[in-house]
């Protein structure tokens, strides 16, 4: 995975609730065995205005020009600032993927579904959670696009335009993953030393276990 240490992007705001992943990703798309090409049907229903499927690439349908993501002043966007419990909904590891395939590393909100802000940290995404208030203030100032956050994983801070910080938690483990580029594999194979010693010891204190 992509490490992240420190991101200063443009902030699309989707000032929705219990935005679900079949809302971020439809399940028509989830036919497909690869981890690649889902960004095209991020927020399928409400980017087109005709009904989509695999291969079928964005420049073939009908877009939707009112939606959020569909505004030129988001165009670039790699903040998502949205409303409470997103992520919702079934388990689908394929709504991380479109997101982060779609070009967005951190959303910020005020809750986010489990099972989603778990997926997030196996793929590189970051779920930041802040205060509804200061969500709302995040809202209304990308409103009218343009709005810039510095996202500071290290520090776990979030720094307004206006220089004001505001400080986050995350689960330690998860900071570590996201900051050194590491999945569920990776972590494992960081202590690829320490399982190799163990092994080794584990034939000289058991060899019977191991005799053919």
């Amino acid at each position: 995975m992509t490490p992240f240490t420190v991101l200063t992007g443009l902030v699309a705001p989707l000032d929705r609730a219990n935005v679900d992943t079949d809302q971020i990703i439809p399940k028509q798309y989830l036919k497909s065995i690869r981890r690649t090409g889902f960004g095209d049907y991020l927020f399928d229903a409400w980017r087109f205005e005709d009904e989509g499927d695999i291969g079928m690439t964005p420049n073939e349908r009908t877009i939707n020009r009112s939606f959020v993501l569909n505004q030129p002043r988001y165009q670039g966007a790699q903040i998502l600032v949205a409303g409470p419990n997103f992520g919702c909904g079934s388990s689908r590891e394929h709504a991380v993927w479109a997101l982060s395939e779609y070009g967005f590393r951190c959303v910020i909100a005020p809750s986010f579904a489990d099972i989603f802000h778990s997926n997030c940290f196996k793929n590189g995404l970051l779920p930041v959670v802040l205060p509804k208030e200061t969500v709302d203030e995040l809202m209304a100032g990308a409103a009218d696009g343009g709005f810039e956050l510095t996202v500071d994983l290290p520090a776990q801070t979030v720094t307004l335009p206006d220089g004001r910080s505001i400080g986050f938690d995350i689960d330690p483990n998860r900071k570590r993953m996201l900051v050194e580029g590491l999945d569920d594999i990776g972590l494992t194979l960081a202590e690829a030393d320490a399982i190799r010693r163990f092994e080794t010891g584990h034939r000289q204190r058991m060899p019977w276990l191991f005799m053919e």
